[in-house]
């Protein structure tokens, strides 16, 4: 998310934890600006993929911040902020390109 509010890089926040980007806190850019960072996504993707939890079923209407898209998968809920809905799929996908970046020096929970 993008704080108005705020400048330099506490312009940059993470739409599960409304954390500030810094360089100990990469982040992941979903559509319309959503960002998720490294620590969510360590949280969502212990939860729902090394625990293999079920995670959240969404409400008709909800949707994944990062996607828009409205599925069947378990999601992973923003202890933060209620609307903020992780789906699965995003959370693999976002784990695999934080663990390509090499300033990152990121690998998945195990």
């Amino acid at each position: 998310m993008h704080d108005p509010n705020a400048e330099g890089n506490a312009y940059f926040k993470c739409d599960y934890c409304l954390s500030p980007w810094s360089e100990d806190r990469p982040m992941v850019e979903g559509h319309r600006g959503s960002l998720l960072c490294v620590r969510c996504l360590e949280v969502a993707y212990r939860e729902l993929v090394v625990e293999k939890g079920e995670g959240e079923k969404i409400a008709t209407g909800d949707e994944c911040r990062l996607c828009l898209q409205s599925n069947d998968k378990p999601h992973w809920r923003s202890p933060v902020d209620e609307a903020a809905l992780l789906c699965r799929s995003c959370v693999k996908r976002c784990a695999a390109i934080m663990a390509k970046d090499k300033e990152t020096d990121w690998s998945p929970p195990a």
